[in-house]
C-alpha cells in the first residue's frame, strides 16, 4: 500500500479543517465571545500537524481503492478527533468522549446528540456544530478534490468512490476536479436558496444559516432544545421541502442544469424515492388525522417527519415516539430505506432497494422459466453482475453489523431492546433519533463510554458505506504495508552500504 499518499491526504484534510475552523472564530467576533480563541487555537493545531504530514509530497501519487479506503477512513477519524477539541478545550462539552461523539455525529450527518441543553452553547459552538453537517454532507474529500491539485491520472476517483454514498459512483463530466466543483456548486446553490426562503419567512439570520447548513448535510442539529417545533409552519414546510430535495441524487440537478429535463425527471430512482415519500405521507397523515382530528396539523407533521427520516436528517417538530403503531412502523421502514444514491442522505439507499426488488423478481421468474435469461435494468441500462453482487454483499454486511451492534448495546444496563434496536438502525443509517429512550425529545447522553464507542463506529461506518472502514481491520492490508516498509528500509540500507564497498 502507498502509505505516503495516505499520509499526504490526511495532512491535506487537516489543513482544510484548520481553515474551516476560522469560520466559527468569525462568528465569535460578531457575537463578542471569548470562547472563539479556543477555535483559533485548534485551527493552528490542525494547520501545524497538517503541514507536517503533507510537507513532503509523495513521489508516487497514484493510489488504488485500498489507498482510497485507508485515506478516507483515517481522514474522517482525524477530522472528528481534531474537530471535537474546541468543544472540549472550551469546556462547553466537558467530557472528551461526549465532545467526540457530538463531533462524529456532526461530520457523519447523523444528528444524534448527547446535549440536554443545546441553547446553553455559545453562538460559535452552535455554528461549528451545524457546520460539521455541511462539511460532512458532501464530503471533505470531495471538497479537497475540488480545490487541491492531486494527480492527473484519474486515481483520485478512488477517493470519491470511497467517500460518496451509493452502490456505484460516476463522474458527471470526464474531469474529476470539475465534477467535484459542480457537486459543490449545486450543494451551495441549494443551501443559499433555503437560507433566503427561511429569511423571507421571518426566521432570524443566525437561525436561518444554521438550519440551512444542517438541512443541506441532512444532519439535523438544531440550535433550539425543541429542534424546529418552535418555528412557524411556513419554516417547517420549507425545511421539509429541502430535506426531500437534498435526498435526491445530485445527478438529477446536473441534468436540469444542462437542460436535459427529460432525463432528469425520467430517473427511476428519483421517481421511486418521491413515490415512497408521498405514499408514506398519505399513510401517516391518515393515521394521525384519524387519531388527532386536526387536518392541517396532521398534514404538517406527517410531511415534516416523513421527510426528516427518509432523508436521514433528524429534525423534529413532534414526538413521533408517541404516535400510533402504524405511523411508527412506516417511519421505521423508511429509516432503513433512506434517500437516493449520490445525495447527502443516509440509509441503505433507494437504488439498492430497487436492485434488490428487481433481483427478487428475476429469481422468482427463473423458477417459472428456468431457461430464460433476463437482465436487470436501471435507468435504461443493464446492471452489471458486479453491481448486483456488491449490493447483495452490502445488505448482508449491513445486517450483520446491525445485529452485532444491537446486541452490544443491549449489554448497556441503561437500555431496553427497542432503544438498542433503533439506535443501531439510526447510527448505521445516519438518522439521529430513534424510539423509546432515544426518541426525538431525548438524547444519547445516558449511554456508557463503551456504547458510545460502538455508536461512533456505526456512524462512521454508515457514512462511508461500511467497507472503507471494515477494510482497515483486514490483516492483509497491514501485512502488505509492513512488508513494503521493510523493503524500502532494506533498499535504503543497501544504498548507504554501496559507496563504502566501492571504496
Amino acid at each position: 500500500m502507498n502509505t505516503s499518499i495516505v499520509r499526504y491526504v490526511v495532512g491535506t484534510v487537516l489543513k482544510i479543517e484548520g481553515l474551516l475552523l476560522l469560520l466559527p472564530c468569525l462568528i465569535a467576533v460578531i457575537y463578542q465571545e471569548r470562547v472563539g480563541l479556543w477555535y483559533l487555537l485548534c485551527a493552528l493545531i490542525c494547520e501545524i500537524i497538517g503541514l507536517v504530514l503533507s510537507l513532503r509530497k509523495p513521489d508516487n501519487t497514484v493510489f488504488y481503492i485500498k489507498e482510497g479506503c485507508a485515506a478516507t477512513t483515517l481522514s474522517w477519524f482525524a477530522l472528528s478527533f481534531f474537530g471535537c477539541l474546541p468543544f472540549y478545550f472550551s469546556g462547553e462539552i466537558p467530557r472528551f468522549i461526549d465532545a467526540l461523539f457530538e463531533t462524529v455525529s456532526g461530520f457523519t450527518t447523523t444528528g444524534a446528540s448527547i446535549l440536554s441543553d443545546i441553547e446553553s452553547l455559545s453562538h460559535c459552538a452552535l455554528f461549528w456544530r451545524s457546520f460539521t453537517h455541511w462539511i460532512g454532507g458532501m464530503g471533505i474529500l470531495v471538497f479537497m478534490l475540488a480545490v487541491v491539485p492531486m494527480n492527473k491520472n484519474g486515481s483520485g476517483f478512488n477517493l470519491m468512490r470511497a467517500e460518496s454514498p451509493g452502490p456505484s459512483v460516476g463522474k458527471l463530466v470526464p474531469n474529476l476536479k470539475q465534477t467535484s466543483r459542480i457537486l459543490y456548486l449545486i450543494y451551495l446553490a441549494l443551501t443559499v436558496t433555503e437560507f433566503i426562503l427561511l429569511l423571507i419567512g421571518g426566521m432570524p439570520v443566525f437561525d436561518s444559516v444554521t438550519t440551512a447548513i444542517s438541512t443541506a448535510g441532512t444532519g439535523g442539529f438544531a440550535i433550539k432544545n425543541d429542534s424546529l417545533a418552535g418555528y412557524s409552519a411556513y419554516s417547517q414546510w420549507v425545511v421539509a421541502a429541502f430535506m426531500v430535495l437534498f435526498g435526491i441524487n445530485f445527478n438529477a440537478y446536473y441534468l436540469i442544469f444542462m437542460r436535459q429535463f427529460k432525463k432528469a425527471f425520467g430517473m427511476r430512482e428519483v421517481r421511486f424515492y418521491l413515490m415512497i415519500y408521498v405514499l408514506a405521507v398519505i399513510i401517516v397523515f391518515a393515521n394521525l388525522f384519524y387519531t388527532v382530528g386536526n387536518a392541517f396539523s396532521s398534514l404538517t407533521q406527517s410531511v415534516f417527519q416523513v421527510a426528516t427520516l427518509i432523508s436521514s436528517t433528524g429534525f423534529a417538530t413532534a414526538d413521533f415516539d408517541l404516535w400510533p403503531s402504524v405511523s411508527k412502523f412506516v417511519l421505521l421502514c423508511i429509516m432503513f430505506m433512506g434517500a437516493c444514491a449520490g445525495s447527502t442522505g443516509g440509509g441503505i439507499k433507494v437504488s439498492r432497494i430497487m436492485i434488490l426488488l428487481k433481483t427478487i423478481k428475476k429469481e422468482i421468474g427463473s423458477y417459472i422459466h428456468p431457461k430464460s435469461v433476463k437482465k436487470i435494468n436501471m435507468e435504461g441500462k443493464p446492471v452489471e453482475h458486479e453491481v448486483i453482487r456488491s449490493v447483495n454483499v452490502y445488505v448482508m454486511t449491513f445486517t450483520v453489523l446491525f445485529i452485532i451492534s444491537a446486541f452490544l448495546l443491549t449489554l448497556d444496563p441503561g437500555t431496553d431492546l427497542t432503544t438498542s434496536f433503533t439506535a443501531s438502525v439510526s447510527m448505521l443509517n445516519n438518522m439521529g433519533p430513534g424510539f423509546s429512550l432515544i426518541g426525538p425529545t431525548c438524547n444519547y447522553g445516558f449511554f456508557t463510554v463503551f456504547s458510545k464507542c460502538i455508536l461512533m463506529f456505526d456512524m462512521i461506518a454508515g457514512r462511508l458505506e461500511l467497507f472503507p472502514v471494515l477494510i482497515m481491520f483486514h490483516p492483509g492490508l497491514w501485512k502488505e504495508s509492513l512488508s513494503v516498509s521493510l523493503h524500502k528500509k532494506e533498499l535504503r540500507e543497501r544504498n548507504l552500504r554501496t559507496p563504502k564497498s566501492q571504496n
